[in-house]
């Protein structure tokens, strides 16, 4: 089969794009030699939320529903993505828990045998049902957690997201701070004027409930495409804000993982960034994407998709042993056709047409 990549924004049955099949190998290794073992599946792009940065309060064109994958599709394609190396599934949005059969997908995603034994199955979400959904989640198999916070004042949090919910978010910050998934992680965008005179107190939160915070340099994803690099907050910003406060010192061993961790006053707590514009980490990334309908990406801000969905809905796609030869067909030629990075600093950079909520975080 040969998997055909389609610039975003002109997705037709006549793709504009061509590329051949990647070479078949065992596991995902880029040209770049980066082994891929993480695939994050969006589950949704619709939101409970209205985050100033990230969409619109009104207005949202979202995805059709007949166009959003299955559950059976989703843990097919993760069945054969697990044979190629896949370790660890995180499952995202727009907001995962808005999906009705969430505990359903975390079960039968959980219940993946890789090579090395089973699969870890992580989300990340804003916490709003948090606290309703995660006995049944634990049980059903996630075994990680990060949880969406950007501010712990409730009129901020009100004007930032445009919804008066920061009590349901405590609600279920508290119950999988009680719960036995570790690490926690609470993700934080730093925003100028917006929370960045916060910041240490957020570290402080998540130093209070056992979690460790992350604080993630705004990047070009949202949907009205208002972003302006100027107006950012740096990782060197948010460092000195905190180093003002307690004494940092790195943690070495970083890997794959997007975020740089550094201890805090010695231990035990750890504050992380992911500085994704300032200080990109593309040359070890392990990451692929799946959009909610069916887009294979290799990057957070490519503006190329291949799609899984004529390969899971197409002619033969009644026969499985077919679609799943198409399906690692597609994540072959996916990570084959990976870039060494993302360009943002580059003057010829274009931002993805999609915001983070279509792309899946």
């Amino acid at each position: 089969m040969t998997a055909v990549p389609v610039v975003i924004g002109v997705r037709s049955p006549n793709p504009v794009i061509a590329a051949g099949t990647a070479p078949a190998s065992r596991g995902l290794v880029d040209t770049h030699g980066r082994v891929h073992r993480d695939l994050r599946i969006s589950l949704t792009d619709r939101c409970s939320l209205r985050c100033t940065y990230c969409m619109p309060e009104q207005g949202n064109e979202w995805l059709a529903r007949t166009s959003i994958l299955s559950t059976d599709e989703i843990v097919e394609v993760a069945q054969v993505a697990a044979s190629l190396g896949i370790r660890t599934f995180r499952l995202t949005g727009g907001e995962p828990l808005l999906r009705a059969d969430i505990v359903d997908v975390v079960r039968r995603v959980a219940a993946i045998e890789g090579e090395d034994g089973p699969v870890e199955v992580a989300m990340t979400t804003n916490g709003i049902t948090l606290a309703k959904h995660l006995p049944a989640l634990i049980d059903a198999g996630l075994t990680r957690l990060n949880i969406s916070i950007d501010t712990v004042d409730r009129q901020r949090f009100a004007d930032l997201t445009r919804r008066d919910r920061i009590d349901d978010v405590f609600e279920g910050i508290a119950a999988a701070a009680a719960s036995e998934l570790r690490p926690l992680k609470l993700n934080t965008v730093a925003m100028r004027g917006v929370n960045d005179d916060e910041l240490p107190e957020l570290v402080a939160f998540a130093m209070e409930v056992g979690a460790q915070l992350r604080f993630i340099e705004q990047m070009p994803l949202d949907a009205g495409h208002t972003w302006d690099r100027d107006s950012m907050v740096t990782r060197e910003e948010i460092l000195e804000k905190l180093g003002a406060r307690w004494t940092l010192e790195p943690v070495p061993g970083r890997g794959g993982a997007p975020a740089e961790k550094w201890r805090i006053d010695g231990g035990p707590h750890e504050v992380g960034v992911i500085a994704s514009v300032t200080a990109p980490f593309c040359g070890a990334c392990d990451r692929l994407r799946l959009t909610a309908d069916g887009q294979l990406r290799n990057c957070l801000f490519s503006n190329a998709e291949y799609d899984l969905i004529g390969v899971l809905r197409g002619d033969g796609a009644s026969e499985s042993d077919r679609r799943a030869s198409g399906i690692a067909d597609m994540l072959r030629s996916c990570v084959h056709g990976k870039l060494p990075g993302h360009a943002i600093n580059d003057p010829s950079f274009l931002q993805p047409a999609r915001g983070m909520n279509a792309i899946g975080g």
